[in-house]
């Protein structure tokens, strides 16, 4: 009776797929259309290929050593819990932050230009602010209550972005999408890895493993699963907004492109429909992303890494984590544009992930892993980052800063605790 109340394959694949296809497509089309312009579905695929050579590392790892602290566990496990892990662990966090910033950017964005004759600028500060605090407020009182929802959330937004393509294949122009209406290579595998943070939610299933039922058989089929299924879907969706609405539009549109998209073929209705899902959408990442974050920060103080005022938990949360990220998140998502948090974020999951790449390279006897797959793993996150940060140093000097700013936090932070503080790190995942 026990194996009944596990999780199986279908709910496995499930929290992957909730996990990618959060707010991320409806923030990043935009930006990856005036990227990689008719590349933008060659460079959903480039970068769905790294997640995928990622998840294997994650497959093995979760199998061997499950553990609800996922990532943090991994590279626990693999390098010791010192300042090299600590920092990382920070910086895990801050991507999070990052990653609720560019939600609630999204939300912003789309609800803005649903209010008629506002000023679409001030109604997204209002909006991205208030879906922060608000979101805040359900987590501090009443976690479950989006959290119960979450199940029709993503089966709405999946049946949206489904019929999006469904009927989009019919009226593509596919001279838009041929090679010569593609960006030069470079600029390809830059605007590839820039929008590579719609990719980072696979990594939830890990969190989960211990609840698996039949692990070394769900786990990896759920991983290829979920990545597999989203970097079709996302590259169908990429191929139909380019086929049916010039490279000019979407641009114009970029912070909320995949409604606009809509437009040539839904009409109005789906124009509309399209925006509503990326409301529910981006509403219900931001409130999994918050709860997960401030559960992040619980576990890295847990661990030892960082302040024990983090580890306390009033009304069973860990309010102080919470409360933090809040503040952080209301910051960023207000003070930054779109291309600087898909920069961030993306810079922040390639570096962890070459870390778990290199974690299971480092553990391959004990996961059973082939260490040349893992190996890989770690050059094309790596190769994926030097692209990034090409990219940035080429087109937007600024954003150079803004990444050496997170990496530096994440160390500072680190650094300065172990100065000052007497408390021993316990590596996560080691009795769990």
């Amino acid at each position: 009776m026990a194996d009944e109340t596990k999780i199986g394959y279908p709910e496995a694949t499930a929290i992957g797929i909730g996990g990618m296809v959060g707010g991320g497509i409806f923030a990043v089309l935009g930006l990856a259309v005036k990227l990689t312009e008719g590349g933008a579905p060659v460079a959903f695929g480039l970068a769905g290929l790294v997640a995928l050579v990622t998840a294997y590392a994650y497959t093995r790892l979760s199998v061997t050593h499950p553990s609800q602290g996922g990532t943090v566990a991994f590279l626990d496990r693999a390098f010791g819990a010192g300042l090299f892990t600590g920092s990382l662990n920070l910086l895990l966090w801050i991507s999070y932050i990052v990653m609720l910033s560019l939600y609630a950017y999204a939300f912003g964005s789309y609800g803005a230009e649903l209010v008629p004759g506002g000023d679409p600028v001030l109604w997204k500060h209002v909006l991205i602010s208030g879906c922060i605090l608000a979101i805040t407020a359900l987590n501090l009182f009443s976690a479950k209550l989006i959290g119960a929802a979450e199940d029709w959330i993503v089966g709405i937004k999946l049946a949206i972005l489904l019929l999006f393509v469904g009927i989009g294949l019919w009226g593509i122009d596919s001279a838009r999408l041929m090679p010569q209406a593609w960006s030069s290579p470079l600029p390809l595998a830059a605007g590839a890895m820039t929008i590579f943070l719609a990719y980072e939610g696979f990594e939830l299933i890990a969190n989960a493993a211990k609840d698996v039922r039949r692990p070394h058989k769900t786990l990896p089929l759920a991983f290829y699963s979920a990545v597999g299924f989203v970097m079709l879907l996302y590259m169908a969706i990429a191929a139909v907004a380019v086929g049916n609405l010039p490279v000019d539009q979407i641009v114009a549109a970029k912070d909320y492109a995949l409604a606009a998209a809509a437009e040539p073929f839904l009409g109005h209705t789906g124009y509309m429909l399209i925006s509503v899902a990326a409301l529910l959408s981006t509403a219900s990442a931001i409130n999994a992303t918050l709860y997960g974050s401030a559960r992040l920060s619980y576990i890295i103080a847990k661990d030892g890494e960082l302040p024990a005022v983090l580890e306390k938990k009033i009304w069973n949360r860990p309010i102080e984590g919470l409360l933090i990220t809040t503040v952080a998140t209301l910051a960023i998502a207000n003070l930054t544009d779109l291309s600087s948090l898909s920069t961030m974020g993306s810079a922040g999951f390639l570096l962890i992930f070459a870390a778990v790449n290199a974690a299971n390279v480092k553990l391959a006897r004990q996961t059973g892993s082939q260490r040349w797959l893992s190996l890989t793993g770690v050059g094309l996150c790596l190769g994926a980052l030097a692209s990034l940060i090409w990219h940035a140093a080429t087109t937007a000097p600024q954003h150079l800063w803004i990444l050496a700013g997170m990496l530096g936090l994440a160390v500072l932070i680190e650094g300065g605790f172990r100065l000052m503080t007497t408390r021993q790190p316990r590596p996560s995942g080691r009795d769990d």
